[in-house]
């Protein structure tokens, strides 16, 4: 569960990130604070994992408030002003969302947080397996898929399929846009219409893929770019 507070002088901006985070079953909100002074009182009293941030309020501003806490929670911009972008990721902020922003926008500024938290790995004699999950829209709703369960990704237009251990579903996401969200060092685009996750290669045999009982094909341009990923060069 993430607790959250949402720190925004205006009253509709807290009904717009409430709405959204209601569409998340793992949100919970703490509080709702119209301006800096009443956020560090409830700072003082509990932590919270998430911060939703708007920076011109008024008598203390959001990264001047930002800057007074020793030991901050997560933080994601939520401004109509583009040109302190900069120096929120100077102070380590998971997102900057310029206002208006949609739903799928903050979808990504989610799983972005997701990515940044570590669950605490099973105790094992043999191994800390990392685990990490992601929201995806699908059919109107909003499926959480654990990274690791994901076997490849195939385009169908604007759309994808996830192959996954047990199941496949499709999303409403262009592949070029999942690509930029999965983590690099656990997902390769193979083909311009697939990416397959690294852990779950059975083999790969000439200019193909084998996953399970699935065949991937290896796009032409993509091959060199895999072979280094894999160090097979």
């Amino acid at each position: 569960m993430i607790s959250y507070l949402i720190i925004d002088d205006e009253y509709i901006a807290h009904d717009i990130l409430k709405d959204y985070c209601d569409n998340l079953p793992n949100m919970q909100l703490i509080k709702n604070c119209y301006n800096a002074f009443e956020a560090i009182e409830v700072l003082n009293k509990r932590s919270v994992d998430l911060i939703f941030l708007d920076l011109n309020m008024p008598k203390l501003k959001g990264f001047d408030f930002l800057k007074t806490l020793a030991n901050p929670p997560k933080v994601i911009v939520t401004s109509a002003y583009k040109e302190y972008a900069i120096e929120g990721y100077e102070l380590n902020v998971i997102d900057y969302l310029l206002k208006p922003f949609s739903f799928e926008r903050f979808l990504k500024a989610i799983n972005k947080l997701q990515e940044t938290q570590t669950t605490p790995a099973s105790i094992t004699t043999t191994s800390k397996e990392k685990s990490k999950s992601f929201f995806f829209k699908s059919d109107k709703k909003l499926i959480q898929i654990d990274q690791n369960t994901i076997h490849y990704i195939e385009a169908i237009g604007n759309y994808c399929k996830l192959i996954t251990k047990d199941t496949s579903i499709v999303i409403r996401e262009k592949l070029s846009e999942l690509i930029t969200k999965l983590p690099t060092e656990d997902f390769i685009q193979v083909h311009k219409s697939f990416i397959v996750a690294k852990q779950h290669i059975n083999f790969i045999e000439g200019n193909r893929i084998v996953i399970k009982e699935h065949t991937i094909p290896i796009g032409r341009t993509y091959k060199l770019q895999l072979q280094n990923l894999l160090g097979l060069k």
